[in-house]
């Protein structure tokens, strides 16, 4: 019969076996990094300082786009019509609001973008248009958009000039990126495959569709794409071709949900926005090309369970 000391220590060495299982198991945490995250749910943009301590932060209210500018200001919006640069101590020194300019029309703004030479981009979905508008507001440039599905919520969501000119739209209800030259003519596109499953609405892990999130051009030509609730990352070939791909349970322990930015890094490696997939998931991604996770990370102390704004910065000067 085995002695109640025994018994003890068998139980302390399954306990640490378990432990050990776990760790292994457990995503690894992003040291040494600056996250900017802004979250629908806390209403809150913030930047996290390495040590997981906030850096700065702003409430907002709705929000799908934000970035950290040169000078160290912050582009953001403010609900779904009002884009704003705020400095580091939240004044508001630029802003543009896409519903004074479409007076009783239904407008949203979910991306836009400080261009070089001081233009900014600005999209609206409904008016189903792209802006470029200097410091006073005025336009400069007015590219129209296709869409087949109209919505002001949802023509699109993640749009950037990429560096040929153009302008590569996701058009989330179209399930469709399409890129645009200048005059709108439509120069490139790619359908957001089902893959043969049937259509299942809402955000979370258990939804399914194609209602595209982001698209960014790579040096090689390729785009890689962030499929929303299609739960993957895509990498496609200019002729339409997926060459590389992350699907929702590619990664050990980890579900993908909502993708949303997507980055492919100097180094090869991709980062995954994560959103709606819940506490026990990261909320961003690293992954290397034959999709080992090499960091992850999680903030559910001061962001929720929808966070589409989420982005590496460098470190702090």
């Amino acid at each position: 019969m085995n002695s109640p000391h025994a018994i003890v220590l068998r139980l302390a060495a399954l306990g640490s076996g378990i432990l050990l299982l776990a760790q292994l198991h457990a995503a690894p945490a992003a040291p040494g990094r600056r996250i900017l995250a802004g979250d629908d749910s806390t209403k809150r943009l913030a930047i996290i300082a390495p040590d997981g301590s906030v850096e700065w932060e702003i409430p907002v209210t709705a929000i799908h786009d934000a970035a950290v500018l040169p000078n160290g200001n912050i582009l953001l919006q403010q609900g779904w019509t009002l884009v704003q640069e705020v400095t580091p101590d939240r004044k508001v020194v630029w802003q543009y609001d896409a519903a004074k300019a479409n007076p009783g029309k239904p407008v949203e703004v979910h991306a836009f973008q400080r261009l070089p030479g001081g233009l900014t981009m600005i999209v609206e979905s409904g008016p189903a248009r792209i802006l470029e508008v200097d410091s006073t507001g005025a336009v400069k440039r007015e590219v129209k958009l296709q869409v087949d599905h109209p919505s002001a919520h949802s023509d699109t969501r993640l749009v950037r000039k990429i560096a040929n000119g153009n302008y590569l739209v996701a058009h989330e209800a179209d399930g469709r990126v399409r890129e645009y030259d200048p005059t709108g003519k439509v120069v490139w596109q790619y359908d957001v495959p089902l893959f043969g499953k049937e259509r299942k609405g809402g955000h979370g892990p258990e939804a399914f569709g194609n209602s595209v999130f982001s698209a960014t051009r790579l040096p090689n030509g390729n785009t890689l794409i962030g499929a929303g609730n299609g739960h993957a990352v895509l990498e496609v070939t200019p002729a339409g071709k997926i060459v590389w791909k992350v699907e929702q349970n590619d990664l050990p322990g980890i579900t993908l949900a909502w993708v949303t930015r997507v980055e492919r890094l100097p180094n090869g490696n991709t980062l995954i926005g994560n959103c709606h997939a819940g506490p026990d998931n990261p909320q961003l991604i690293e992954v290397t090309p034959d999709r080992k996770v090499v960091w992850s990370w999680t903030d559910f102390t001061h962001f929720g369970n929808s966070t589409p704004v989420v982005a590496v910065l460098p470190p702090k000067k």
